[in-house]
């Protein structure tokens, strides 16, 4: 199915490759927030650009309301793998934001460049060419996994450590990483009301835990926290807000009498506000931690299956020395550290420093000047 679709698009692709080239920025999708940055600078900066939107999965329920040409990627509609060629065999700039196959199948006009603004803006499990996983696929795969790197020209990174990562995890050398920061950092250094701008969601008379663990291919039969005895033991002063994936989260079932405690997010609410809301993260081997230092809040580590997801996924370093915050393998643990309340801040913002050096605020103000620059946009 995979190899039938890229001989499709890179049918539509050579075939459009013959129109005209038009004024348009294309974005390919699998996450909004860095996306909806980047054109709302392009909007802010009147960039005189057409906006397309290529959206994988349910991300394109993020630009519903969006004027622009918004369509479902990645699929085996006929019409859409077309109009998607079409865009972007005419575009003036392309970004993406994760792995896309058809890259390694197209190649775009002399002077379009193919900038990666990555989803995540740290890194503690491998991915691209360090991945554990490459060993087990067939060298037809590998090989279109490494034309899909070579395509990038450009890699956005929010830090000296994350553009390290990039250039192993990718093959690339120094001058394809863009040090412009990381663009959906800049919510965290906006000004919002009150503080906690969907906190009227919440209770206000009690603490928010916001629970936020990575995607697990594996469905566990048990939900990984105790939630009864969680509730039992901080039901009075804290609510739990559950972040889980949505693939993930069909498989659990909470009853009436556990919703006074849990509040389900997973579907409704925007991660970057959640984030704003909350008073404590827990989490495992997410990104996240990177965005939530920015806020200097506590956070604690629950790495629950340490070491059969370290053989499965691997990491890019020790996990007991990377995270900023203590580390609960037990709900019971997790319940002692809560309670104590003794978390180093000073270590989440040595963390900040060391994985947001060049986000300060204005990371996307600084990658669109640098494309309006570079690549020969015009404003209005």
């Amino acid at each position: 199915m995979i190899t039938l679709y890229l001989l499709a698009f890179r049918f539509a692709f050579l075939l459009f490759r013959y129109f005209p080239q038009k004024n348009r920025v294309v974005f390919v999708v699998s996450f909004s927030e860095n996306t909806r940055f980047i054109a709302d600078e392009f909007r802010s900066e009147h960039v005189a650009v057409e906006f397309v939107f290529l959206c994988r999965g349910k991300c394109i329920d993020a630009f519903k309301d969006d004027r622009s040409v918004v369509l479902p990627f990645e699929t085996m509609n006929p019409g859409a793998l077309f109009r998607s060629a079409y865009y972007l065999a005419t575009a003036k700039v392309v970004f993406v934001d994760n792995y896309f196959g058809f890259l390694s199948v197209v190649r775009f006009r002399e002077g379009v460049p193919c900038i990666q603004i990555w989803h995540a803006p740290g890194a503690l499990k491998t991915f691209g060419l360090e991945d554990n996983s490459i060993a087990g696929r067939s060298e037809r795969a590998r090989r279109r996994f490494r034309k899909v790197y070579e395509k990038f020209d450009k890699v956005v990174a929010g830090s000296e450590i994350m553009a390290d990562i990039f250039k192993r995890s990718f093959g690339l050398t120094d001058d394809r990483i863009l040090r412009t920061g990381f663009p959906r950092t800049d919510f965290f250094f906006q000004k919002h009301e009150a503080g906690r701008r969907p906190s009227h969601h919440f209770p206000a008379d009690r603490k928010k835990i916001l629970y936020a663990p990575t995607f697990r291919n594996r469905q566990r039969d048990r939900f990984p926290l105790d939630l009864d005895l969680l509730k039992k033991e901080l039901g009075h002063e804290y609510v739990l807000l559950l972040r889980l994936h949505p693939a993930e989260r069909s498989g659990y079932r909470f009853s009436a009498e556990d919703q006074s405690f849990i509040i389900d997010c997973s579907n409704d609410s925007s991660i970057d506000e959640l984030m704003l809301a909350s008073d404590l993260l827990i989490t495992d081997y997410s990104s996240i931690p990177v965005e939530y230092s920015l806020l200097g809040k506590p956070m604690i580590f629950y790495p629950y299956d340490l070491e059969a997801y370290g053989k499965e996924r691997g990491f890019q370093s020790d996990y007991l020395k990377w995270v900023p915050g203590p580390v609960a393998f037990t709900t019971e643990e997790l319940i002692k550290v809560i309670r104590q309340d003794r978390f180093n801040l000073s270590q989440v913002k040595e963390f900040a420093a060391l994985w947001n050096r060049y986000s300060h605020g204005d990371a996307s103000k600084k990658l669109v000047d640098y494309v309006v620059g570079t690549y020969g946009l015009t404003r209005k």
